[in-house]
């Protein structure tokens, strides 16, 4: 664990403030939930929440099966991080952070699909290949992450299936965290 050399005082209501440099940095906005967790050292850490995370092993699988339906590769992610691939090396992409214009796109509960006159999107940070098709995970009115089918080596544009194999990875997972 790494000191910041920040120190701050707990109110009369119990409540400490985060600094804004290290909500900045570790992209944490009003409203979002942390875990809590506590060692036998003292040590409490806080650590954002993450509801589709606790899903990872299932997100995994149906990244495997969207992948060997779509022939193209997936992945899914958080708000922040990507939680499971298939069809690419997972050692590249696993726990990288999702780009700010997948973060957006997530915000504004948008999707992405490539056309001939919208070009695919950066969805990972460091990864050179881009996303093609990209829906929001949503879970109690909340995005909670994303789905995205990534450009291929042929770099076809999706087909119609494609795109609705996405949508309906996007729901399910969605309706799992219910």
């Amino acid at each position: 664990m790494k000191a910041t050399g920040i120190v701050r005082r707990i109110d009369d209501l119990g409540r400490i403030v985060i600094p804004k440099e290290i909500r900045r940095s570790f992209r944490i906005k009003e409203g979002d939930p942390l875990e809590i967790y506590t060692d036998s050292e003292g040590e409490v850490i806080f650590k954002k929440y993450s509801p589709i995370g606790e899903l990872s092993g299932m997100a995994g699988e149906y990244a495997e099966v969207l992948h060997k339906g779509a022939g193209l590769p997936v992945v899914i992610t958080d708000n922040d991080h990507v939680i499971a691939a298939s069809g690419i090396n997972k050692r590249e992409v696993l726990e990288r952070r999702v780009t700010k214009s997948l973060e957006e796109l997530m915000t504004n509960r948008q999707i992405h699909i490539k056309t001939d006159k919208v070009p695919s999107m950066s969805a990972i940070e460091g990864y050179d290949r881009q996303a093609q098709v990209v829906y929001p995970i949503i879970y109690a009115g909340d995005v909670s992450g994303a789905v995205a089918l990534f450009d291929g080596d042929s770099g076809e544009l999706p087909s119609e299936a494609d795109i609705k194999l996405v949508q309906v990875a996007a729901s399910f997972l969605g309706k799992q965290m219910e």
